[in-house]
Parts: structure tokens; sequence; C-alpha cells
């Protein structure tokens, strides 16, 4: 293969987890598996590119072919990015509307991934949990910073700093701004009005910076959860543009970051209050993100009022906003038995000082109801809205900076809790029945109080005749203070009716009497 300047093979750290880019021209190429695998080419600089170029590759591995989409990046350059998702010989040939990029070749090795590189997550086979490609299983604790990736260089990188201490694995992020930022536009300016810029035209600098952002997450080991569409910025349109312009912009997106390996789409937040699309509109551009998107990233969207119907096939999970759902187990559930998919409450109300009624939990509701959530077999999601002026858009919310809240150090333990637990996930166990008990039966169980302060917990759990009879090794959890006590002694469980069973010898345990207590009870 003839090489020019630009039209070569690059294979590199693109996001956390690729080969080191070699010398040009010095035979195949070496990138991990689920890294990214980046071609660069020269082509086309006339006209529209974004419009009048077509590009895209057809990679053939060991026992699928795959066929990923290019993307002009400007001052004519233009890029492939494939995430391989076997080892194995990968080769791979160019199809494209320009002469000069059709018809190149090329092969590279997908070597083993390395320490620290699990492969994207996926929806779990039993289709309520998390896991990566691995099976290394993912237990979500997410936070939202709407605006932090356009930020100054400086807000971000103390976001990022904020983030290493942080429990946080999951940070939901808007492309277009929806609060003041230093970084606004995503399309060639035409003129000085708010409206004036070209919706054909990306400036390939505003997501290249984005993009930066996203590879910075990915080496703290955070997903990052992109939402392409939001209704908080009328002024400027980038979220109201015509149907054309929208596919446009989610094929770019798409493009340029479906490569990523911890990256996750939400097509829109508070998608119901954004009143140029209409139902069959999104579902219109959840079939075009599909189509843009060979390595079948995570999709979600998320709403304001009106539920989208999270059971149609393009949903990957449920990404909710409900603060009452989480306030006990039970309502939680519910989601998650409707959807017939995992749950994320990734909006329940915010931690902070805000005068709006979604931004002034104190600490312990915040991690209250991540506990409710998971004994529901569920996920939560987390943000900060404290700000010296209580206005809720200059916060961790909307641009990022530090945590000033109580409750990041208590979702740590949480995760903790979460990561000591079996695999893949907590599940609701017989929650019709008002147990308010998750785990795995038979093997391990948690019970939560919330704010309930009893002094005495009756040992009873679920099981039939022919159910196995364990023994348990019994822990009270502090959730606020962070403490686990055990229990003195194991419990034998032995039939206690024709549907519980109970340990005759020790029937109950002591509690603390104070809120936020829970129980974990675990097979020995």
């Amino acid at each position: 293969m003839t090489l020019s300047r630009r039209n070569v093979l690059k294979t590199g750290l693109i996001a956390a987890g690729a080969a080191a880019t070699p010398a040009f021209g010095q035979g195949a190429a070496r990138t991990e598996r689920w890294g990214v695998h980046e071609l660069v080419f020269e082509g086309p600089q006339a006209g529209n590119p974004f419009d009048d170029v077509q590009l895209a590759a057809v990679f053939k591995g060991p026992d699928r072919t795959i066929r990923v989409p290019g993307f002009y990046d400007g001052k004519g350059v233009y890029r492939i990015r494939f995430s391989p998702p076997d080892l194995g010989k990968w080769s791979w040939e160019t199809e494209s509307s320009a002469t000069e990029m059709a018809h190149k070749r090329g092969s590279f090795d997908c070597v083993a991934a390395s320490a620290g590189n699990h492969g994207p997550v996926r929806v779990t086979q039993d289709g309520y949990h998390f896991a990566h490609a691995d099976g290394t299983p993912f237990r979500q604790i997410g936070t939202t910073c709407y605006s932090w990736a356009l930020q100054s260089d400086a807000k971000c990188a103390q976001t990022l700093e904020t983030l290493k201490a942080a429990p946080f694995n999951k940070m939901r992020m808007l492309v277009t701004p929806n609060v003041e930022s230093v970084a606004t536009n995503p399309y060639v300016r035409t003129g000085k009005g708010p409206r004036d810029w070209d919706p054909t035209r990306f400036d390939p600098d505003y997501f290249r910076r984005y993009e930066d952002r996203i590879a910075k997450l990915g080496a703290l080991g955070i997903e990052a959860d992109v939402i392409l569409f939001h209704p908080y910025d009328e002024a400027r349109g980038y979220n109201d543009m015509k149907r054309t312009d929208d596919e446009r912009f989610v094929r770019y997106c798409a493009a340029r970051w479906g490569a990523y390996r911890h990256v996750w789409w939400s097509m829109a937040n508070e998608y119901d209050a954004v009143k140029t699309k209409t139902m069959a509109g999104w579902d219109h551009l959840f079939a075009v993100l599909v189509a843009a998107d060979p390595h079948d990233r995570l999709r979600s969207i998320h709403q304001i009022n009106t539920y989208y119907d999270h059971r149609k096939p393009w949903i990957t999970h449920a990404s909710v906003q409900n603060g009452a759902a989480v306030l006990d187990d039970l309502r939680a559930e519910l989601h998650r038995a409707m959807t017939l998919k995992p749950v994320i409450f990734d909006e329940v109300v915010y931690e902070g000082n805000s005068t709006k009624r979604w931004g002034n939990l104190d600490g312990q509701s915040m991690v209250e109801r991540f506990w409710w959530g998971l004994i529901g077999g569920t996920y939560v999601g987390h943000s900060e809205t404290y700000d010296p002026n209580q206005n809720a858009d200059f916060s961790w919310l909307g641009q990022g900076g530090v945590l000033k809240g109580t409750s990041a150090p208590r979702l740590a333990f949480l995760r903790r809790i979460m990561e000591e637990g079996p695999a893949p996930g907590i599940d609701a166990i017989q929650p019709w029945w008002n147990y308010h008990l998750g785990g795995k039966p038979h093997e391990y169980y948690l019970k939560y109080f919330g704010t309930a302060a009893p002094t005495e917990w009756k040992v009873v759990l679920p099981g039939r005749g022919g159910d196995p009879k364990n023994a348990f090794r019994i822990d009270v959890i502090d959730t606020w203070n962070m403490t686990v006590t055990p229990v003195e002694g194991v419990f034998r469980m032995q039939q206690k009716d024709e549907y519980d069973v109970h340990d005759p010898a020790r029937p109950s345990i002591m509690l603390p009497g104070k809120p936020y207590i829970a129980v974990r009870l675990v097979r020995v």
C-alpha cells in the first residue's frame, strides 16, 4: 500500500487501552481488544466535505465483518475509528465517493486487552444488570455534570481531579451547552446572532475538544453517558434543527465517538420538553443512531413527564427521572418489572441548597434513594446543586468543579457493598409479598430500613419446603456512618411455615435504633 503524509494507518490511544502508535509504513499494526484502531486519510476540502464526501471501511475479522462509517475532521483530514471486538487478524478496505480514499487496504493484529480494559459495558443475560464484555460486573454509581466538558481547561481539570477521589463510574454529559460555557459553537458561525450558524458544517475543534474530555473519563475508568439533545438552549437552537440536520448530527457523533468502549448514548435529556420533536421523530432518530453505530453502544432516553416506551427494541436500558420512585424499594422494582430491562434512575432530585424543589435534598436523602433503588434491583444517579447564590446552574450539576455535599463518601461505601455482593447485581426478592429484601435467594440478602429506627429485626426469609436450608452470617450496616458490625455466630435456617424459614434458636437480632441501617446476610 502506498502511503502519503496523511494517507496513513494510525493506531493508538484514542480512548484508554489502545496500542502505541507505530512508525508509518512499518508493517502490521497492533491494537488491543476493545481499543481504538484509527485510519487517517487525506481527502477533498472543496465544497462541503461533511455532506459531499462519503467514507467508510469494511473490517473483516476471524468471525465477523463490520462496516464502520468515517467522518471529516477538517483541513482535508478524514478518520475512521474502529474498536475490534475479537482477537486475531483484521483486514480492512475503504469505501469512498472520493477516488483518493477509495479501495485503500490494510490489516492489523488485535491482541489481548491490557490490565484495566474490560471491554464495553453490556446488558447481562438476565436482562436487568450490566457487565463488561469480559464478564466483569458493572455496578452503576453515576453522576450528572451537564456542561462540564464545555468549561475552561482549568475547570475541566478541576472536575477530573475531583472524580479521581469520587465513587462515580458513569458521567452524564451534554454535547451542546445548557449553561454558561467556554465552548458553545459546535457548528461554523455565519454571523453574530445566536442562530447564525450553519447546521451542515461542524466545527471539528469543538468536537475534538469534547472527545478529549471523553478520553480523559475513560482513563479514569468512568463511562461517558453522552446526551445528544436537550431542551435548555432555545436561543441557539441546536436542539430544534430540521430532521436532516438532526440526522447529520447523530451520525457525526456516532462516527467520532462510537469506537470508544466507555461511551453510552442518551438520545435526549427531558426529551418530552423538546417541543419541536414528536415521539415518531425520536423513534426515527434512534433508527438513525442504530444504523450509524456498528459498535452497538448502550442506548437510552430520559424524560421529564412522559415516560418513553423503554420496551422498544432499540432501548438497552431505562433512564428515568423520578424522585419518588426510590423512596421505597417496591416502587423502584415496579419500573424494572414494567420495562423488563435494567433501570437507572438517573435523576432522583439532587443534593444541594437550591431554591428549586428538584435541587435541595440533604445528603441523607440522596443516599437513602440509592439504597432503596438497590434493594429494588435498580440503579440510581447523583448530582449536586450547591451554590452560594442558590443557583443550580452554577454547580456540579451544571458545570462540574468540586463536590460540596456529604453523599459522595457514603456512595463510595455503598459501591463497596455492591462490589462485595453477588454478580451480576442485586435483585428484588419476592417484592410483591413485602419482604423488602434484595440479593440472591438462598445465598445473599440485603434488608434496608431507611428512615425507620428499629431496635430489633425478626430474621425471617422467604423459603419453601423444597428450598435449601442454608446457614448465614449477619452484618449490621450503618449506611451513613459507614460501619459494618458483624453479629456473633451463625444463623441456621429451618422451615418456619409454608412460605418462610428462620433459625428457631435465634429468631431475631438487635438493631441500634437509629435511621439508615441495613442488614446483610451472607451464606456460609
